[in-house]
C-alpha cells in the first residue's frame, strides 16, 4: 500500500513530517475521469471503498474498479445489472477472483485469498422473499468485510410462529447483531428485537403497493417502534446495514 512506503521513508529519514503528512493528504482521494475514489477509507475506518454500479456508464465503471484494484486487494460493486456484471468478470477474471452475488447484484473482485470468516455471526432476516434482494446485498457485504452470516429467509410476522425458532437460533449461535429486512408494513424488525437481546437493524425494502408503498409504510413503522435495541437505515440500503454490522461485531469480538 502506497501509505506504507511514505511512512517507511519518514521513518528513514528520506522525507521529513510535512511532507509525508502532504502526501497522505493527497491520497485520501484518487480522482480520474468520471468517478472520485477514497482510497484510504479501510485504513481511515476499517470499511472498504464500495463502488454503486448504478448508472454508471461502462467506461466508468471500469475507470473505478481499475483506480481501486491499484491501491487496494478488494473491488466491491453494488446495484450492478446482469450486463454490468458480465462487463467486470470479463475483464477481471483472469487478474483476480471475481464472485457475482445474482440476487444482491453485487460483483466483488479480489486479489489474493479471501480472509476466514470470523464470529460473532451476523444474522440476516427477511420477512418475505421478495425481500431477498436486500438481505444478499447485506450478506456480501458482510462476508468480504470478513464476518460469518446465518441466513433466515421468510420469516415474517402473517405466521408469527416462524420467528421464534429463528431467535432461539441466533441465541444459541452467540449473534449480537441481527439485519432484519422487511417490507410492506415493516413490523418484523419490532417483533424480532423484542425476542433478541442484540441489536437490530431495521431494513425497510420496497415492498408493498399503494398509500406508504415502496418502504415508506416500513420505514415509518420502524422509526416508531418502542421495541429497544432497534435501529433503522434507510429504503433498501442493504449496504449500509451490513457495515453498521460488521462495525458492531467488531466490537463484540473483542470484548468491548
Amino acid at each position: 500500500m502506497e501509505i506504507q512506503d511514505i511512512l517507511s521513508q519518514l521513518k528513514n529519514g528520506k522525507i521529513d513530517v510535512e511532507e509525508a503528512t502532504r502526501r497522505i493528504r493527497l491520497l485520501a482521494l484518487k480522482e480520474m475521469e468520471g468517478a472520485c475514489i477514497d482510497i484510504s477509507r479501510n485504513l481511515r475506518k476499517g470499511v472498504p471503498e464500495i463502488v454503486f454500479g448504478e448508472g454508471k456508464s461502462n467506461e466508468a465503471l471500469l475507470n473505478a474498479v481499475n483506480a481501486l484494484l491499484e491501491e487496494e486487494d478488494l473491488a466491491i460493486v453494488t446495484r450492478v445489472t446482469p450486463a454490468q456484471a458480465e462487463l467486470l468478470i470479463k475483464n477481471f477474471s483472469g487478474k483476480a477472483k471475481t464472485f457475482y452475488n445474482e440476487k444482491g447484484r453485487v460483483v466483488t473482485i479480489r486479489k489474493g485469498e479471501a480472509q476466514s470468516l470470523k464470529d460473532p455471526p451476523v444474522a440476516i432476516i427477511t420477512a418475505g422473499s421478495a425481500d431477498i434482494p436486500v438481505a444478499e446485498e447485506a450478506l456480501t457485504i458482510v462476508n468480504e468485510m470478513g464476518f460469518r452470516t446465518l441466513t433466515f429467509y421468510d420469516v415474517g410476522i402473517a405466521g408469527l410462529h416462524r420467528i421464534f425458532p429463528v431467535a432461539k437460533k441466533c441465541i444459541e449461535e452467540g449473534v449480537k447483531v441481527a439485519i432484519v429486512v422487511a417490507g410492506m408494513e415493516g413490523a418484523l424488525p419490532s417483533v424480532f428485537c423484542s425476542l433478541f437481546s442484540g441489536i437490530v437493524i431495521g431494513v425497510p425494502s420496497s415492498v408493498g403497493y399503494g398509500y406508504g408503498g415502496h418502504g415508506k409504510g416500513a420505514l415509518t413503522t420502524m422509526l416508531q417502534s418502542c421495541s429497544p435495541g432497534l435501529v433503522v437505515v434507510n429504503i433498501d440500503n442493504g449496504v449500509g446495514a451490513g457495515i453498521a454490522a460488521v462495525l458492531i461485531a467488531r466490537l463484540s469480538s473483542r470484548g468491548d
